[in-house]
């Protein structure tokens, strides 16, 4: 069974990168508004990415595909279904 995502480690070990399954794009005003209500703040806000800062550093792009920088698996996976589950529905 399928979680809705496919979550890679970066070459740096220090990021994950979220591939949504079954999503080719997203409203990027509208995800990162679900983002920024979820109490990150964000950084960059432009049509190729938006960024936030949080619990983790994040990178959202129009693909839906979103960049957790951080070491912590955990909380890769949490921030992956929340944003599959919450975000970008």
């Amino acid at each position: 069974m399928s979680d809705g995502f496919v979550m890679e480690l970066c070459g740096n070990r220090a990021a994950w990168q979220i591939d949504l399954d079954e999503i080719d794009s997203i409203d990027l005003d509208v995800v990162g508004a679900r983002i920024e209500s979820d109490g990150y703040e964000v950084g960059i806000r432009n049509r190729l990415c938006w960024t936030f800062t949080g619990p983790c550093d994040l990178t959202l792009y129009p693909s839906g595909k979103l960049l957790v920088k951080t070491e912590n698996k955990e909380l890769a996976a949490e921030v992956a279904k929340k944003h599959v589950l919450e975000w970008v529905i």
